[in-house]
């Protein structure tokens, strides 16, 4: 009784407690970062067809959407995935790829007043943007919990406890680089304005 009591303690001053306490809470905020790039995934498919409606014609934009969808949830995202620096990255790069392709998507939307007057469309739109800032809230707090994690493992004493038990750094987002690859590009339609659904190019006005 003696022993575990001596043991119980040893373990709290040398940080295995916070140690677990802070493991917990990135295995709560990764939950929500998932939860939230999952919802923004389940908007894409009505919003490819949304725009396709008016936009037909801009294939290779909704291609590109809905391949990036594709891939971002393709891949299973589990708590392994935070022990995995490689697998992060990709996991990363997939939502970044996901969100360039929607940029771009409603840059392209710019172009047609009428879908941009839909109701439907507004909705979802509106939606996405509401995902968007759930997306970076969750992602704070998740870069918070990960710094507080990875401050006690690599501080003295609890990193020695922190190698006892095999407790190692976690990976974070680099928000500079997702920032990079979600940049939509220029879109320069020229002096020939896109012609919505149904009408006759070159017809009399």
């Amino acid at each position: 009784m003696l022993f575990m009591l001596v043991l119980t303690l040893s373990l709290g001053g040398c940080g295995y407690n916070d140690l677990q306490s802070n493991d917990e809470q990135i295995k709560a905020s990764w939950a929500e970062v998932v939860n939230q790039y999952q919802r923004r995934a389940d908007l894409v498919p009505n919003l490819v067809n949304t725009v396709k409606g008016y936009a037909a014609h801009e294939q290779e934009v909704l291609t590109q959407v809905t391949q990036a969808r594709a891939q971002a949830t393709s891949m299973q995202v589990t708590p392994d995935v935070l022990n995995d620096p490689a697998a992060f990255a990709k996991f990363q790069a997939a939502q970044g790829t996901l969100s360039g392709a929607l940029s771009r998507l409603l840059v392209v939307s710019e172009n047609y007043p009428n879908l941009k007057a839909d109701a439907n469309f507004r909705d979802l739109q509106a939606q996405l943007e509401g995902t968007e800032n759930r997306i970076t809230v969750a992602r704070n707090r998740y870069i918070q919990s990960v710094q507080a994690f990875n401050v006690t493992v690599r501080s003295f004493p609890s990193n020695l406890t922190a190698m006892a038990f095999g407790y190692k750094p976690k990976p974070s987002f680099t928000v500079d680089n997702e920032k990079e690859i979600a940049k939509p590009p220029k879109v320069d339609f020229g002096s020939t304005p896109a012609k919505p659904p149904g009408e006759t190019p070159g017809a009399a006005k």
